[in-house]
């Protein structure tokens, strides 16, 4: 595997991103794609441009036109299918459109990644439900591969709430996959992450808090589309009995956050498309957290979440579960620390208000 071509793939997505930003913001004001904060889940409190991911798709495509030798079949589907997305994604950034005509949109990229053969074929599975190992899909594969793709969309999407999250996180996910491409062998999935997770990294410098301009649902869409395939082309192809869990732990944050978005909306008998702030990070704000602790602790549950994806391939199940135990452990014992400290700030703020008002 030629690691300059991959290091050259990931630098001029970079730099084509970095460099594509301001553009796409002066852009982003021209046709009317702000994001007006007009209730309770916007942070942030002024009118922000939102068509940040359109730079993130000029820097992935551009280095993956370049590095991607020769364009095959799979690679120019998923082309095709970031192209409906981003597409359609670009006029929901100005106008708003329904769910349903974006769930069409989402419906028609993954059916276009499915006919260029991205799919599930089969699944890797423990031998005593399965003597081969690998349990064959069949035409199973078109469905599950589908939902796959519109899950993992979705999911990215929702957690775009907070300067800098979705897209880096979508970052170290980025990385996971190309480590994880490296070790198996698959020159053309690492080419793929390498150029996707250039394209974020170059444009996160302008969405850190306080955030310049937003992805918009141009980025954290293509994000969650490509992050989606790349799985299929590098993971659930397997090259282990346990590879199964590996997409599903780099990718465990959003999948986590998504799932628990719909449990609640059921159990609170809401609509499951209603929007509300109930998520991950709206949690951890309401905990006492600022924007950037809060972004600082979901980064670190991800890295720990592909760590152990990357150490399951290389060194086994029984060392990645150890790891992802005993950091999960000191991550929960650390918010546990720190939301007490938080509550006995705030008792002691609102000790000291009270003493005020009393006095007077």
């Amino acid at each position: 595997m030629d690691i300059k071509t991959l290091v050259l793939c990931f630098s001029v997505a970079f730099a084509i991103s970095l460099a594509a930003t301001p553009l796409v913001k002066n852009l982003a004001y021209k046709i009317g794609a702000i994001d007006i904060p007009n209730d309770e889940r916007r942070v942030h409190k002024k009118p922000i441009p939102r068509l940040g991911g359109l730079a993130i798709f000029y820097g992935f495509l551009i280095s993956l036109l370049c590095f991607a030798n020769p364009i095959d079949t799979q690679t120019r589907g998923l082309i095709i299918g970031s192209l409906i997305i981003v597409g359609v994604s670009i006029i929901d950034d100005v106008k708003q459109l329904r769910a349903l005509i974006k769930l069409g949109a989402q419906i028609l990229a993954a059916g276009v990644a499915v006919w260029h053969d991205i799919r599930i074929d089969a699944i890797s599975v423990p031998s005593f439900i399965v003597e081969s190992g690998y349990l064959d899909l069949g035409f199973w594969s078109i469905p599950v591969s589908m939902v796959w793709i519109i899950a993992v969309t979705n999911a990215v999407n929702l957690i775009d709430g907070l300067d800098g999250l979705a897209v880096g996180v979508s970052s170290i996910a980025s990385f996971s996959l190309f480590f994880i491409a490296i070790l198996g062998g698959e020159e053309s999935v690492a080419i793929i992450a390498a150029a996707l997770a250039g394209g974020c990294l170059g444009f996160l410098p302008y969405n850190f808090n306080p955030a310049k301009i937003f992805m918009g649902d141009t980025g954290s869409q293509f994000l969650g589309y490509m992050l989606s395939v790349i799985c299929i082309q590098g993971l659930f192809k397997g090259y282990a009995i346990i590879s199964f869990i590996v997409p599903f732990l780099i990718m465990g944050l959003p999948l986590f956050d998504t799932v628990f978005a719909i449990v609640r909306r059921a159990w609170n008998h809401k609509p499951i498309m209603e929007a509300d702030r109930g998520h991950l990070h709206h949690r951890l704000l309401d905990s006492g957290f600022s924007q950037k602790q809060t972004v600082a602790i979901l980064y670190v549950i991800t890295t720990i979440l592909g760590l152990s994806a990357v150490l399951i391939l290389e060194k086994g199940a029984y060392v990645a579960v150890l790891l992802l135990l005993v950091a999960l452990g000191v991550a929960f014992g650390t918010y546990k620390l720190m939301r007490k400290r938080f509550n006995r700030k705030r008792e002691e703020r609102e000790a000291a208000n009270a003493m005020k008002n009393e006095s007077k």
